[in-house]
């Protein structure tokens, strides 16, 4: 298993914004034995008003309790916070695709996702 680093050497800061505590634990699980410092979150409002310029990047659900990952990520940018940011949906379209990607999202990952597709977007 290959460990993420960031440039200076340190563990990279990952936001993980899901709704599902089960699939919230088992990617915070995984993507911290790949290597990432990882903050979970479980809607979007702690996350657009908190603190996020800590993170390297944020792994995102497009379906919150509170919103969707296109606001968080425009609440985010708007902030300035210029990290690397991935959504993920199971109601995936061509539209949400063009919208989401239009918003800043470098990847568009459709549920169920397998954990190495998940770790494949991360690079």
């Amino acid at each position: 298993m290959e460990e993420a680093l960031a440039p200076d050497g340190a563990r990279p800061q990952l936001l993980l914004i899901e709704d599902d505590e089960d699939v919230r634990r088992s990617f915070q699980l995984l993507l911290q034995g790949h290597g990432y410092d990882v903050r979970a979150f479980a809607a979007a409002r702690p996350v657009i008003t908190g603190d996020h310029s800590l993170f390297d990047v944020m792994i995102c659900d497009y379906r919150l309790p509170d919103g969707d990952g296109l606001d968080v990520l425009r609440a985010m940018r708007a902030a300035g916070w210029q990290g690397r940011a991935i959504l993920m949906t199971g109601f995936s379209d061509p539209r949400l695709r063009a919208a989401a990607h239009e918003c800043g999202f470098e990847a568009v990952l459709e549920k169920p996702l397998r954990a190495r597709d998940l770790v494949a977007a991360l690079g």
